[in-house]
């Protein structure tokens, strides 16, 4: 296999930032905060949907409001730099769907820092057929693996992990659409596992390997913001987290009527789909260190094994970042109480 690298990887320190603008007026109002009303643009890295069923139930039950907060989601898509926007401090807080990307614009300048995740463990898995399974790394070897472009330096980290040769490995470059796993294009289809309107396609007959449990320990729905609103505006923060963890809880303990909400809000949503699809994000959002540390929880430890990985690969064209230049714990550490299990 020819050595695989990231087209989808670009330079992040751009014009855009700059378009975005550095003035302060393009950060969080500490007055509007004073007189009870912050304005907070949470930028997606992609299109609106179930990942956002938290945050669309801490809106519809007033949270944000009962925190101070006016809150709005703002959709990303492939001509959005949701990164360098945050970064400009054009928006408040961003969310992308993966914690190397964070690593990766830290490592070239950008200041921004993470300072809250979504999932416990990344959902990105390797879907194969029952009859032709991929249960373990090993399995890999010898298959035809159809992803993304943008994917390849996760399968990359994979292989790396597992001491598996890239040559070992044929990589078809297909878009989202699953079908070529059916149709005998390839051995292997990746996505996410929560995706469930993607994946029920495949059918019941399939195997699964999810990237963590290959060994490649990654985030995702990294939730981050500009050092600066970091640094100065550390109660808006906290108060978006409260109000955010109360909406994910929200949806913990009443899942029906959460569907329900995120489907109003996102009318192209598939109830059914989201219904089945909440109670396997629920796993992600509240399994690992957040059944003993809350929703929202990071372990330093998890990202230096990011950041150590990545560095191996090469991944970092400047410089490799430090932990505490990725990560903030602050807002985690202030809202403990606020995001705490409960039952």
């Amino acid at each position: 296999m020819a050595k695989l690298r990231d087209p989808g990887r670009r330079s992040l320190l751009k014009t855009s930032l700059i378009a975005g603008g550095l003035s302060a007026g393009g950060l969080l109002s500490v007055d509007a905060f004073a007189q009870g009303k912050a304005r907070i643009n949470m930028q997606l890295g992609w299109i609106a949907g179930g990942n956002q069923i938290g945050e669309v139930a801490a809106k519809r039950m007033g949270f944000y409001e009962q925190e101070g907060i006016d809150f709005a989601i703002q959709p990303g898509g492939p001509n959005i730099d949701g990164v360098a926007i945050i970064a400009s401090g054009r928006y408040e807080v961003g969310q992308v769907s993966s914690s190397p990307s964070i690593m990766l614009a830290v490592s070239q300048g950008l200041p921004i820092k993470c300072f809250a995740v979504g999932a416990q463990k990344h959902p990105y898995t390797y879907f194969s057929l029952a009859k032709n399974p991929v249960r373990k790394p090993a399995d890999l070897i010898g298959k035809r693996v159809g992803i993304p472009s943008t994917a390849a330096i996760l399968l990359r980290a994979l292989l790396a992990k597992n001491k598996i040769a890239e040559k070992d490995v044929k990589v078809v470059t297909i878009g989202a659409d699953m079908s070529p796993l059916l149709t005998g294009q390839v051995d292997v289809v990746t996505g996410w596992l929560t995706n469930t309107t993607a994946i029920k396609v495949l059918g019941p007959d399939i195997a699964e390997l999810t990237q963590w449990d290959a060994g490649v320990r990654l985030y995702a729905l990294p939730y981050y913001a500009s050092t600066k609103t970091l640094e100065t505006q550390p109660k808006v923060i906290e108060a978006f987290l409260r109000a955010t963890a109360k909406g994910w809880h929200y949806v913990r303990a009443n899942r029906d009527h959460a569907v329900d909400m995120l489907v109003k809000e996102y009318p192209n949503l598939k109830r059914e789909d989201e219904r089945v699809a909440v109670d396997v994000m629920l796993e992600y959002a509240f399994g690992g260190a957040a059944q003993t540390q809350g929703w929202g929880a990071m372990d330093p430890a998890v990202w230096q094994e990011q950041i150590s990985t990545y560095a191996e690969l090469g991944q970092f064209t400047a410089r490799t970042p430090k932990v505490e230049d990725v990560i903030s714990l602050d807002a985690l550490k202030a809202t403990a109480a606020a995001r705490a299990m409960k039952g």
